[in-house]
């Protein structure tokens, strides 16, 4: 490498203030939303087939062991009996959550009137990245989800102690809201499918029918002023999630005259979570889904209802299973260990998101609750790029690439711990999780290489460790 190379991936400091009236500059690179080295990934059009129909299976199988039967595995006696066992499976889960009325009126009722908060709220405009896509126009985002969701529980909270519409209902008819999901889920991905395809408008797609309906084709689809991408992966799953735990809590209440502190756990955890995601919308218009992935059915199966029908099996196994009998110092420890987590894990986002944001004019202060201290890094480190991006390389980015994935995981844990070790369920999040993280950084990887080239080799020379540092 020349001196003039190795000058230019040397770290540099960027100073960092908050702007009161952002516009994006118009001297930050393209974001490369159209990578013409095409490969297949998750296996191809086989993998994306299996994962079409396994995925619904896998869901309809665990909430029949979770559901059904108390969060324990639902096996046959042996493998001639498979076929048969199957069948029996297969008509239970009919029985008890086949798509009905009230599933149809809870889902779609909950996403319409989301919508309608979508369009109503106040909140600030935000801009993208410039996009090759659009010749570099930036899109406009109306970024007001935070009050969509304070308005969406205060609402929740006042129907079900007036009793016009009792939180109850949701857990006694997950099994037809879960079926619905999937369904309207099918729906969308399919309908985006056929217009974006009609209007000739396609995005990096293969030509395969079943891995470009899997990959999804079109990049950034929109009802007017209302991004459907940003919409679907913070405003449905996991307020829905925390409403599922928020259910059982109630009913657990209904059961047994009070709520245990494990459910209480979970309540708190997916608040949390939900919370956080959009407390922090702004600061998602900058991440990978947005500007890169394609609205997809994998995405959107997994938003509208493999997030909050799967990730809900700590809360369901701990009302199907009476109250817990843990120990004191058992049930604090999760709660700290959550609760340095969530720390780590807001705080990461927000360092990464807002040095992005920064660098494109587009950072704002908000107020929104809680505003946790080191969530900005002034006087921030950085490589900066021959391809013009800045590769962050300070506050917990300067010990590990992916921080932010290390500490959801530890929250995925203490979803599990919660609940003990009595049933594998509790901890699917977790296994789950995991392989999604290692599979995307895999992916970020090697785009990033491709991109970025010889400033790539040299950011993970000076951050060498993907999760954990001296570990992994």
């Amino acid at each position: 490498m020349s001196n003039e190379d190795s000058s230019s991936s040397q770290p540099l400091i960027g100073t960092s203030s908050v702007s009161t009236n952002p516009r994006p500059r118009d001297d930050v690179a393209f974001e490369d939303v159209t990578d013409s080295n095409f490969v297949y990934e998750f296996g191809g059009p086989i993998g994306a087939a299996s994962m079409i129909v396994g995925f619904p299976l896998l869901m309809a199988y665990q909430f029949l062991c979770v559901y059904d039967n108390k969060g324990q595995f639902l096996m046959p006696e042996s493998a001639a009996d498979f076929l048969p066992w199957a069948g029996r499976m297969a008509e239970r889960y009919w029985e008890i959550a086949a798509p009905n009325w009230a599933g149809i009126k809870i889902y779609l009722g909950f996403t319409f009137f989301m919508v309608a908060l979508a369009f109503v709220c106040p909140g600030p405009v935000m801009y993208g990245y410039k996009l090759p896509s659009l010749n570099g126009q930036r899109l406009a985002y109306h970024c007001n989800a935070l009050w969509s969701w304070w308005i969406a529980v205060i609402t929740s909270l006042v129907l079900h102690f007036t009793g016009i519409f009792r939180l109850t209902e949701i857990i006694d008819n997950l099994g037809p809201i879960m079926s619905v999901a999937m369904i309207w889920s099918f729906f969308l991905a399919g309908a985006l499918y056929i217009v974006t395809a009609a209007k000739g408008k396609k995005h990096r797609a293969s030509g395969n029918l079943i891995y470009d309906f899997f990959m999804g084709v079109c990049l950034n689809p929109r009802i007017g002023t209302l991004d459907m991408k940003l919409f679907t992966e913070l405003r449905i799953p996991w307020p829905v999630l925390f409403f599922i735990s928020l259910s059982c809590a109630f009913k657990q209440y209904e059961e047994i005259g009070y709520v245990t502190p494990e459910s209480a756990f979970m309540v708190l955890a997916h608040w949390l979570y939900s919370n956080a995601c959009n407390k922090g919308e702004e600061c998602v218009i900058t991440s990978w889904d947005i500007f890169y992935e394609l609205e997809s059915w994998y995405l959107l199966f997994w938003n509208l209802a493999g997030v909050p029908f799967s990730y809900c099996y700590t809360s369901i196994y701990l009302l199907k299973n009476g109250p817990m009998e843990f120990s004191t110092p058992w049930v604090a420890m999760c709660y700290v260990l959550l609760l340095v987590g969530y720390f780590f894990w807001d705080t990461g986002n927000s360092q990464r998101n807002r040095f992005r944001m920064f660098w494109n004019n587009t950072l704002i202060k908000r107020n929104a609750f809680p505003q946790l201290p080191m969530s900005f890094i002034h006087n921030a480190k950085f490589i900066q790029t021959r391809h013009g991006n800045k590769l962050l390389i300070d506050g917990w980015y300067a010990y590990a690439r992916k921080p932010h994935y290390t500490a959801d995981l530890l929250m995925a844990l203490t979803w599990g711990l919660i609940a003990g070790f009595g049933s594998y369920f509790p901890y699917f999040y977790l296994t789950f999780f995991l392989i999604v993280l290692v599979h995307r950084v895999g992916r970020d990887d090697a785009r990033c290489a491709r991109k970025y080239g010889a400033d790539w080799d040299e950011y993970m020379r000076i951050v060498p460790w993907k999760f954990i540092p001296y570990i992994y």
